[in-house]
Parts: C-alpha cells; sequence; structure tokens
C-alpha cells in the first residue's frame, strides 16, 4: 500500500516512479501467454501487461522468466533474444509472437529482421 501511495503522489507531480519489482506495480509483467500454429511452425503469442510495456532493459530477465513460468518450453535462446527485442523495440503490438524455429542471430541482425529473424513472416506470391 505504501508503495502504490508513493508511485501515486510521484505520478500526480510529473515525476517517474522506478519499480524493482512487478509486485509493487500491483500486477504481473505478462498478461497471458497463447501458443498457436502458424503456416510455418509455432508461435508463443505473449501478451504484456502495461507494466511489462513499460519496464526498462534492466528488468528483462525478470519478464523472460515470467513467460518460462507461463511456458516452460519457450526456454530456448532464440525465443529469448526475439523477446528481449519485442520488449526493447516493439512495446507497442498487442501481442509478441515468437517462433521457437527462428534463429538465435544477435542484436544487430534481430534487430534489422524486425524482431523475426529468418523466414519472412508474409512472403510475397
Amino acid at each position: 500500500m505504501r508503495a502504490l501511495f508513493s508511485a501515486l503522489i510521484v505520478c500526480a507531480f510529473g515525476g517517474e516512479a522506478a519499480w524493482a519489482d512487478p509486485a509493487d506495480r500491483g500486477g504481473r509483467w505478462i498478461e497471458h501467454v497463447v501458443w498457436a500454429r502458424a503456416s510455418d511452425g509455432p508461435s508463443l503469442h505473449v501478451f504484456p501487461t502495461r507494466a511489462g510495456r513499460d519496464a526498462p532493459a534492466e528488468l528483462q530477465g525478470a519478464e523472460w522468466d515470467e513467460v518460462l513460468s507461463l511456458a516452460p518450453e519457450a526456454d530456448s535462446p532464440g525465443m529469448r533474444e526475439q523477446f528481449d527485442c519485442h520488449q526493447s523495440f516493439a512495446k507497442s503490438k498487442e501481442s509478441w509472437n515468437l517462433e521457437p524455429w527462428r534463429p538465435a542471430v544477435g542484436g544487430v541482425e534481430m534487430l534489422a529482421s524486425g524482431c523475426n529473424p529468418g523466414k519472412r513472416e508474409n512472403p510475397a506470391t
């Protein structure tokens, strides 16, 4: 309660509050996850909460841990790289879609691919 009151005061005066734990925000980082079957293979649709979207990059590990608690089979380097890319550069997407068949490629290539390395999502016909 004290953390919530402090946050309200900080926000009321135009400041920003720093959060170390999702419990301090009154919610989780991830609202829910759903496995779907796309034409190229399985896809994990991650639906972040507002707190998850707004979290700084330093908290990506805590967010990823929550994804893994909801979908343990998502634990792979490529999935984590896609998650980090979406959390950093695609915050406003309704869901962050992560595919286990996409390769782990590293930061520059991941960003250049729009967080989706490997096959194109909608190839031209």
